[in-house]
């Protein structure tokens, strides 16, 4: 929800001193992390040494439903027989596989596209090298009236409040893509500095 990137190669240094599995969820790391969007295990240089990792087919691989994980045969056997969410749900429909495994390609083979979304975010905006830019407003209401007035500019950003984050912690997600242009981002710093002042946030 922050943006941040969690420190892998020391939470495996301590997963290697007790023995325990490393359980990944990139669904904010898959598609722009690393120099081909592996993710986060590729973004610390640590291809095949986690564990269990979960992830998506939606956000930066754009698609509209479905996930995976990866793990040990044993793993993955396992899951098959005992995980609900994969025995109970209807299957994915083949369009959107096939749009995920497009997209994937897609990134693997145009590295800069992951660059060109980190070179965004952190150009534009402030970001520990992450596309999720939070804007901290603190107020639920606040945020929901921010994220309406900047839709009505034409600029579609998320308002976030408890229960999805911790109270008095509202914020205006931002979450910038390789398509956006210069010309984008500026409309939108734009925008966001009038709603800012209409609403007494910025000056």
């Amino acid at each position: 929800m922050d943006g941040t990137i969690a420190p892998l190669s020391d939470i495996k240094h301590l997963a290697d001193k007790y023995k325990a599995l490393i359980f990944v969820d990139d669904c904010h790391g898959t598609g722009f992390l690393g120099r081909t969007g592996r993710g986060t295990e590729e973004h610390f240089n640590m291809i095949g040494t986690i564990d269990i990792i979960n992830s998506t087919l939606g956000k930066a691989l754009g698609g509209a439903a479905g996930g995976y994980t990866t793990g040990s045969k044993a793993l993955i056997n396992l899951l098959r027989q005992r995980s609900r969410t994969f025995l109970f749900p209807n299957t994915l429909p083949p369009p959107i596989v096939a749009s995920g495994m497009k997209a994937i390609d897609l990134i693997e083979n145009n590295p800069n596209l992951p660059e060109r979304v980190l070179e965004n975010a952190t150009t534009w905006f402030y970001s520990d090298n992450h596309p999720i830019c939070p804007v901290m407003l603190g107020d639920a209401r606040l945020a929901s009236q921010f994220a309406d007035e900047m839709l009505k500019r034409g600029i579609y950003v998320i308002g976030f409040s408890y229960l999805v984050v911790p109270k008095d912690r509202a914020r205006i997600r931002v979450q910038v893509s390789a398509a956006h242009s210069k010309a984008d981002l500026k409309r939108f710093i734009e925008a966001f500095a009038e709603v800012g002042r209409q609403f007494h946030v910025t000056k």
